[in-house]
């Protein structure tokens, strides 16, 4: 049976890395302008619409999450297997062309389906660039070069709030979505004749030549890994917060403060976007120096991060200024995205190099049918619940319960950190 053989040196493998790592943090950047772009504009769509909270929970959340989410397993498979540059330029074309037809959308449904477009493209993403960085990066750079990675998610945001916000003042809504789209179109040409598929496994000075592992096998494996679950566990409460945070910020800023679309749009951007790229960055770097010496950083840091944000993330529902809450944000912000950086750190070394994608996209599946999902749905929910209450406001009192996830995550994460380094050393070694 083949077994893994070494490589040439990683540094000489790894020529041109910086730059498919710049590429693939684009699209994922434009992943995200095409997802936010929606957020930003949902108070002047619910009017036009005419819709209630819960369906544009439903908008922001399953519709486009449940696609997403179930086809990311499909495609993780053919990226263990097949050229993982040729899967992300053709997810980056449907996509983009879809985020441009959302302007098309002549009601809710019409809507829902393109949001469901958007999700299907965007199944391809993730999963095959994360298993393409880990193969260029070795485990001591992993978290910071997946942390830069992660920019994509402020970047997007950040652009993607801006750019709803400029075009929707002058154009409205709708043209919003093609300036949004129509960009994606390019790159996924610049993706298909500029990157390198790297060798597998280069990153760590050895190949896997290997055939890979069928699916039970890999559900097996990643089963017996209790660190893998633990973290999944406590990353996927996050999400489930983070995401209805992320969609609701912008329509509690505007209900609460009596502000446009154009008014929140460059305040947002900037603090979850900017602040929260500069986070991503920093604390990946933290994470890595950390976890030189003790492997059970990984999860305690995201731990640290959860419980630092949850006051700040009271107090901003609280603010009695719109300024206030834009400062009381700015930790919650620096520190929001760390978790999925660390956690699709953790999915590349807590299983064999065969499965890496398949482990990403499993990470990325639960996370978004049920974080990406459900946040903003429950959000929704609750606060269509209190509205019909007579709470005063609605919102502001759905998203403070949904901080109870953010808690609970804690716990897990701290579990996961028992077996962390035992569960890393064992994917290792069985790949030797």
């Amino acid at each position: 049976m083949p077994t893994a053989t070494p490589l040439v040196p990683v540094k000489a493998a790894n020529t041109g890395r910086l730059w498919v790592l710049l590429v693939l943090t684009l699209v994922y950047t434009f992943n995200h302008v095409d997802r936010q772009i929606l957020v930003i504009l949902l108070e002047p769509i619910k009017t036009e619409l005419g819709l209630k909270d819960s369906q544009l929970g439903m908008l922001t959340g399953i519709a486009f999450a449940a696609f997403y989410a179930t086809l990311g397993i499909p495609v993780a498979m053919w990226a263990d297997r097949g050229n993982r540059r040729n899967i992300i330029a053709l997810a980056l074309t449907i996509w983009s062309g879809m985020t441009a037809l959302s302007g098309l959308s002549q009601s809710y449904w019409h809507l829902l389906v393109a949001r469901m477009g958007v999700g299907v493209g965007e199944a391809g993403g993730t999963p095959p660039a994360t298993s393409m960085i880990a193969d260029l990066y070795p485990p001591q750079e992993r978290a910071t070069a997946l942390g830069v990675y992660t920019t994509g998610i402020g970047l997007g945001v950040m652009l993607g709030f801006a750019l709803g916000g400029l075009v929707y003042e002058a154009y409205g809504w709708r043209m919003a979505f093609f300036v949004a789209g129509v960009p994606g179109l390019l790159l996924a040409l610049v993706v298909r004749f500029t990157v390198r598929e790297p060798v597998r496994g280069q990153s760590e000075a050895r190949q896997d030549d290997r055939a890979a592992p069928s699916l039970k096998e890999t559900l097996s494996f990643i089963s017996g890994q209790s660190s893998y679950l633990w973290l999944l566990a406590g990353c996927l409460l996050i999400c489930i917060s983070a995401n209805a945070f992320l969609v609701f910020t912008s329509s509690h800023l505007q209900r609460t403060y009596g502000l446009s679309p154009g008014q929140v749009s460059w305040p947002l951007g900037i603090l979850i976007g900017g602040v929260g790229s500069v986070g991503a960055v920093v604390i990946g770097l933290i994470c890595d120096r950390l976890s030189k010496k003790d492997l059970r950083w990984r999860p305690l840091i995201i731990a640290l991060c959860a419980a630092i944000s949850l006051p700040f993330a009271f107090m901003f529902l609280r603010a009695e200024t719109v300024g206030m809450a834009y400062a009381w944000n700015v930790v919650p912000s620096f520190v929001g995205l760390i978790y999925a950086s660390i956690a699709y750190t953790a999915s590349q070394e807590l299983v064999q190099l065969r499965m890496r994608a398949f482990a990403s996209a499993f990470m990325l599946f639960c996370l978004t049918l049920i974080g990406i999902g459900c946040g903003p749905w429950i959000a929704g929910m609750l606060s269509d619940y209190f509205t019909a209450q007579g709470e005063a406001q609605p919102l502001a009192r759905a998203l403070e319960l949904i901080l109870i996830f953010n808690a609970v995550s804690i716990l897990c994460l701290l579990m996961s950190s028992r077996n962390y380094r035992a569960d890393a050393l064992r994917a290792a070694r069985l790949d030797s």
